[in-house]
C-alpha cells in the first residue's frame, strides 16, 4: 500500500484505463472529461490529501502497476467516505479485502478518523462483501449511485487501536 504521489500518475491512469470497462460494469463510470484531464485533477488531487481534505492509497504490484485504489474523501470530523476498486485480473482474489483492511488502521493510527462510511450499488455484490468482511454494517439507508439502488455502510473504528 503506497500513499497516492505525483510520480504514480502514469501507473494510475494506465490503471484506471485498462479497467474502464471491468469497472463501468459495477460502479459509475468516470466518465471521458475524467480521462481527458487526468494530469490536472491528478495534481489537484495531491494538493488537497496534502491540506488533509482527503487520503488517496494504491496497491503497487512488484513492478510498479497499480492494481488498485482505496481513498478516504470528505474527511472532517473525524469521518470519511470509503471507496474502493481493484483491477480485474486480481478481483476475487482477497486484494481489496486486504486493502480496505489497511486502510482502515490508517484511517484510525494515521489520519486520527473514528467513522467510516461507504456506499454500494445492490447488485455490486463483490464490493458488498468486502465491506462486510472488514466489519461496515448497512445503515439501512438507499441512496442512488448514477442511477443504481445502493446501499450504505458505516464502520466505527476503534479509538487508538487498530482494525
Amino acid at each position: 500500500m503506497e500513499r497516492l504521489r505525483v510520480d504514480h500518475a502514469g501507473a494510475l491512469l494506465a490503471f484506471e484505463r485498462k479497467n474502464r470497462g471491468y469497472f463501468a460494469a459495477s460502479v459509475p463510470d468516470r466518465g471521458d472529461a475524467y480521462f481527458a484531464r487526468f494530469e490536472e485533477r491528478h495534481r489537484e488531487l495531491i494538493a488537497e490529501q496534502e491540506a488533509g481534505g482527503i487520503h488517496f492509497h494504491l496497491v503497487v504490484g512488484d513492478g510498479g502497476e497499480v492494481l488498485g485504489r482505496v481513498n478516504l474523501v470528505d474527511v472532517a470530523d473525524g469521518a470519511a467516505e470509503l471507496g474502493f476498486r481493484v483491477a480485474e485480473k486480481v478481483a476475487g482474489r482477497g486484494v481489496a479485502t486486504a486493502a480496505v483492511r489497511e486502510v482502515c488502521g490508517l484511517a484510525v493510527a494515521e489520519y486520527g478518523l473514528r467513522t467510516l462510511r461507504a456506499s454500494a450499488a445492490v447488485e455490486n455484490v463483490g464490493s458488498r462483501a468486502v465491506l462486510a468482511r472488514v466489519g461496515f454494517v448497512p445503515t439501512g439507508e438507499e441512496v442512488l449511485l448514477s442511477g443504481k439502488r445502493g446501499l450504505r455502510f458505516v464502520l466505527s473504528l476503534p479509538v487508538g487501536g487498530s482494525q
